[in-house]
């Protein structure tokens, strides 16, 4: 596995909270990774389509369409199968691990973010 610095890397933040999506964004951006956003599981879609990021941090309750939705459209487009797309939320319910995973996420976070284990998950995850 290589190893990626965080400045070579990618992340789209899909939070509809804009102080949520804020505060992820100056955080991962202080560790220097380069951050796209969308708000919604639509704009999540189109948005990893065209630019392609390496990871997609994914929140699962959004408007549009759920995170839940955009992860399988996101895992049913053949040039974004190997993204890695963590699914984040504030809800700890057990079935929703398993859905997420059923839906093409790699991970499955909590919030709030522990963002230096993020950074640790993120290059675990990354081929």
């Amino acid at each position: 596995m290589s190893v990626r610095r965080p400045e070579d890397l990618t992340i789209l933040v899909v939070e509809d909270y804009e102080d949520t999506s804020l505060a992820m964004r100056l955080a991962l951006e202080r560790k220097g990774y380069h951050i796209l956003e969308a708000s919604d599981g639509a704009q999540a879609v189109e948005v990893a389509a065209r630019e392609r990021p390496h990871v997609i941090l994914m929140d699962l309750n959004l408007p549009v369409l759920d995170g839940f939705a955009a992860a399988e459209r996101v895992r049913s487009n053949p040039e974004l199968r190997e993204t890695v797309i963590v699914a984040v939320t504030a809800h700890h319910e057990p079935d929703l691990r398993a859905r997420a995973v059923a839906a093409g996420c790699n991970a499955f976070v909590t919030k709030p973010v522990d963002f230096e284990w993020l950074g640790d998950l993120i290059s675990n995850l990354l081929p």
